[in-house]
């Protein structure tokens, strides 16, 4: 029969045997990445309900959101940097970079793959784009950019091109036309002057009555393009 033999330890002793950590757990901030955000988070106040705001700024600064960036941001925010990661890796357009992992290319091509611009041609205008491209320039195949009236779409940098041809990507390239075409917007007193709001205002009014908005939408037989088609009069 083995007998056991119990030794009680002061709980003060055990907790001199711990060793502490010198830095929290997680991901650590660094000061050259905090200053780094600071500097571009310019203004009167920063604001968490601008995060996507802070996340193209530092795209667009260098080139990717690296994670030192992020959880730097995050910091500055004061938001958990789940939440920032979370937030950034959730959209195409940002490119997000660990700490083992290379940052992209100077310059990258978008090539829209939506519906439409697949049905334009868009997998023959990526082959051709990258058949002609420099090895200093990256080509990503890229989600709907809103533009379906003008497909295929090809976006270098941030400038969208319309029908877009490799001839016209690798144009746009070597004249450095990387920036986007601002369209020259109409003030609002302008747009109200030519009609703007009217129909949102009879309705408010009451002169134009739900059965009759949703007889026009009906009428207009537009469907969703969720696949399914459903008419949107019935939506």
């Amino acid at each position: 029969m083995n007998d056991r033999i119990t030794v009680a330890i002061p709980l003060a002793e055990v907790r001199s045997k711990m060793k502490a950590r010198n830095t929290p757990k997680g991901r650590q901030i660094d000061p050259t990445a905090r200053a780094e955000i600071a500097a571009l988070l310019t203004g009167d106040e920063i604001r968490r309900d601008m995060l996507i705001e802070y996340l193209h700024l530092i795209q667009d600064r260098y080139r990717h959101l690296s994670a030192r960036h992020l959880a730097a941001l995050a910091a500055e925010l004061k938001l958990a940097q789940a939440e920032v990661f979370e937030v950034a890796t959730f959209y195409a357009h940002f490119d997000v970079v660990l700490e083992s992992e290379t940052a992209p290319q100077h310059l990258t091509v978008r090539v829209c793959d939506s519906l439409s611009c697949a049905l334009a041609g868009a997998a023959k205008l990526q082959q051709d784009i990258e058949a002609l491209i420099p090895g200093s320039v990256r080509v990503v195949r890229a989600p709907c950019m809103g533009r379906c009236d003008t497909a295929p779409i090809a976006e270098v940098g941030h400038r969208h091109l319309n029908h877009a041809s490799a001839d016209a990507v690798m144009s746009a390239i070597s004249m450095g036309n990387l920036h986007p075409v601002i369209p020259p917007y109409r003030e609002l007193a302008g747009y109200h002057a030519s009609g703007g709001y009217k129909m949102l205002e009879a309705c408010l009014a009451g002169t134009r009555t739900p059965e009759s908005v949703i007889a026009t939408l009906s009428d207009a037989a537009l469907r969703g393009m969720g696949g399914a088609g459903f008419p949107t009069g019935r939506k």
